[in-house]
């Protein structure tokens, strides 16, 4: 059984392989080590540049890990996580046969790369590689099983294995405080687009899933405006790292498919013309619930926000359903997010193609729909 049901009320949730989850200010300081495997544990450390360059917290990994368990690091990886930049790190990784642990650092883009890599240090050598992960966006890729990156035609693709599940996560908000704010913010309106998404996703539990995610929005719509006013504040940088990972780990392994349509859109628009997700979350979301809301199971399931964001429930799913539709889309503006897909240079002409890749179809109903959803992005 894969599906849970609202009548009767059943289900089942199957969880990851996570073993330890620390948060809270100079975490990696205090448990980083004992992450680790094994006492004599080699790490290697995948990043992107920005971090290593702009910032000290890759050096102070390095030193925390000391010549004993650092093995090196790779530090190319870019946005959506281009193949090539994946093959080199694989490659980096492969040359070292006492390598047992990989550390990602950094946004999806790092996290996606690091799970890539085992999955294919497995196919190579029969075993995956320990994962530990120091997540500095709210993009939420510590929570799957699922690896992105980017073909050289622009299209994403990925893999899928529960043994590529992260084994231990550590938020840091010293480490998150150096994420550039509309960065920090936009990948927290990705981590908004899980939770919505969750709730009305077929595979979706009520416990803990849907009762993780109510929280998760919750959380984003409480704080992502705290931190945008107070971006050092570590409470409230915690409290969003939490949020986040509310948002997506209760995907279990027992969910089948996508998430829903947003993220279907998210892929399309993402990779092929260079919009990072979390602006694709600020611009498909708040229309794709408007549109699912027309479901009555569907609208049902999203009017359960209210509440949680402080607006009372009332007798018409639909409408709370647009309610949460229209406090999504204020939410992105209250944060500076607002944009078009016309900013990223994103013309009518592309909709028959972005349409297609969202749906798999070319016409029908669905087709239609989606077509006049992302006209409205223009």
């Amino acid at each position: 059984m894969t599906e849970s049901t609202e009548s009767p009320l059943s289900g089942y949730w199957a969880p990851t392989h996570l073993k330890r989850l620390y948060y809270g200010p100079s975490s990696v300081d205090e448990h980083l080590m004992s992450c680790l495997p094994t006492k004599n544990s080699k790490a290697f450390i995948i990043t992107g540049s920005s971090l290593a360059k702009k910032t000290p917290l890759i050096q102070q990994v390095e030193a925390l890990l000391t010549k004993k368990h650092h093995a090196g690091t790779f530090s190319g990886i870019g946005q959506h996580a281009p193949a090539q930049q994946l093959d080199e790190a694989t490659e980096a990784v492969q040359k070292d046969s006492d390598i047992d642990t990989i550390i990602s650092i950094g946004g999806g883009s790092p996290i996606d790369s690091a799970k890539a890599i085992s999955y294919r240090s497995h196919e190579k050598t029969g075993r995956y590689l320990y994962h530990i992960s120091i997540p500095t966006t709210l993009s939420a890729a510590e929570c799957s099983f699922m690896a992105g990156y980017t073909k050289e035609n622009g299209v994403k693709t990925g893999v899928a294995d529960p043994e590529i599940a992260v084994d231990a996560i550590i938020y840091d908000a010293k480490f998150a405080a150096q994420t550039p704010q509309k960065l920090w913010l936009s990948t927290g309106m990705r981590a908004m687009d899980h939770a919505i998404e969750l709730l009305y996703n077929p595979t979706s539990t009520e416990a803990p899933t849907k009762q993780l995610v109510l929280t998760a929005a919750a959380g984003l719509f409480t704080y992502l405006p705290k931190s945008k006013a107070e971006p050092e504040n570590e409470d409230y940088i915690t409290r969003l790292q939490l949020a986040a990972w509310s948002s997506l780990y209760p995907y279990g392994l027992n969910a089948k498919g996508g998430l829903g349509l947003s993220h279907s859109l998210g892929y399309a628009l993402g990779s092929p013309y260079s919009i990072p997700h979390g602006i694709t979350s600020c611009l498909t979301l708040a229309s794709v619930v408007k549109l699912k809301a027309e479901n009555p199971e569907v609208a049902a399931q999203i009017a359960r926000v209210l509440p949680f964001i402080g607006q009372p429930r009332g007798t018409d799913d639909y409408k709370d359903a647009l309610k949460v539709a229209d406090a999504i889309d204020n939410l992105v503006k209250e944060l500076g997010l607002a944009c078009t897909i016309t900013d990223y240079g994103v013309g009518e002409d592309q909709i028959p193609k972005i349409s297609n890749m969202a749906t798999g179809a070319k016409e029908g109903d669905m087709y239609d729909k989606v077509a006049r959803l992302v006209k409205g992005l223009l």
